[in-house]
């Protein structure tokens, strides 16, 4: 949405991101943004409302605060925007981290599923992938993964499949062994969750290339 000519708005419902070039502008566009709301009978909520500062230099916007209409807005250092963790690092450590902690409620909610007798291994893996696999890769489309992050992914997705997978038991011994990474790769025979992601990015920069203008 263009505020004061530019675009600097983006809303989805009551979530509402304003965007600026500067503290300054931000205020502005703030302000402008207050006043046309009221004359509609709305008001910004001054508990649910913060701002922050996106810089590679960590002494920019040393004002703590910024206070509009009589209302004081806190400055942090990341917030949840559509369920989405937005730092002023642009980092998607935080990002990465949140959605792993998910992913690892949802796993507990249904190992006792993925451990079954019961159950045969391809209705687990449908499990995994229709109900704890889209909570992990929840936005994933605008990621920008380090090696370490698809390690932590990788990792997660291993001790999924780890319980899929029972542990394998010697034909003479009777021993259980833990199933190696590349064991449980053939095993899966689909692809990986990094591979998943960066289908999804490719996907999504198609459909964005199709978008008008």
């Amino acid at each position: 949405m263009k505020l004061n000519g530019t675009q600097q708005l983006l809303a989805y419902a009551n979530d509402v991101n304003i965007l600026g070039g500067s503290t300054h502008t931000l205020k502005g566009n703030a302000e402008a943004l207050v006043a046309a709301t009221r004359v509609i009978g709305l008001e910004v909520s001054t508990d649910k409302t913060r701002y922050m500062v996106m810089s590679r230099d960590q002494h920019a916007g040393r004002i703590h605060s910024v206070r509009i209409d009589n209302s004081t807005f806190e400055r942090v250092e990341g917030f949840k925007y559509l369920g989405t963790t937005l730092t002023n690092q642009n980092s998607i450590a935080e990002e990465i981290k949140s959605r792993l902690k998910s992913g690892n409620s949802c796993y507990h909610s249904v190992q006792n599923l993925l451990s079954s007798r019961l159950l045969s291994k391809n209705l687990k893996i449908k499990i995994y992938r229709t109900i704890i696999l889209p909570v992990v890769l929840y936005g994933c489309e605008s990621w920008s993964l380090t090696l370490r992050e698809e390690r932590k992914l990788r990792v997660f997705e291993n001790m999924v499949l780890r319980r899929i997978f029972v542990p394998r038991s010697d034909e003479i011994t009777g021993e259980l062994w833990r199933l190696h990474n590349e064991e449980l790769n053939d095993l899966y025979s689909s692809p990986n969750i990094v591979r998943v992601i960066k289908s999804r990015r490719m996907r999504w920069a198609g459909h964005v290339e199709r978008m008008c203008e």
